[in-house]
């Protein structure tokens, strides 16, 4: 399974929408689950959400976007989304699209996907 590729990003004002897409840039991203993970200037890349491929709910959100973004996949098109709303100027950051095949367990740590795209930037401004 190749990097997969992101689009979408930009600059977008406080309280706007943006959407963000992935796709495999090779094979396809069936039976992996997808995350979005972000890195700020100066921080750590951090677990926003998830696609999981399998079974029970799919979706998977960390608690500072929840209720805000939304993660869906088109089958059709094998496509993974982030719907992002409500921007915040937190929100600011470089967007990664990651796969792989993390246990239930570990869904929410970036260390768990071993395929990272080029990331997508993202400024939310006020």
């Amino acid at each position: 399974q190749a990097q997969p590729v992101e689009s979408g990003g930009g600059l977008v004002q406080v309280g706007g929408s943006l959407t963000l897409s992935c796709a495999p840039a090779d094979g396809s991203f069936r039976c992996s689950s997808v995350a979005w993970c972000r890195q700020a200037s100066g921080k750590y890349r951090e677990f926003v959400a998830a696609w999981r491929w399998s079974g029970g709910s799919n979706q998977y959100l960390s608690d500072s976007v929840k209720g805000r973004f939304a993660v869906r996949r088109d089958n059709a098109k094998d496509m993974i989304y982030l719907q992002m709303n409500d921007l915040k100027l937190e929100d600011s950051a470089i967007y990664y699209c990651a796969s792989g095949r993390p246990i239930l367990s570990s869904l929410r740590q970036t260390s768990s996907y071993s395929y990272w795209g080029q990331g997508t930037q993202v400024t939310v401004s006020s």
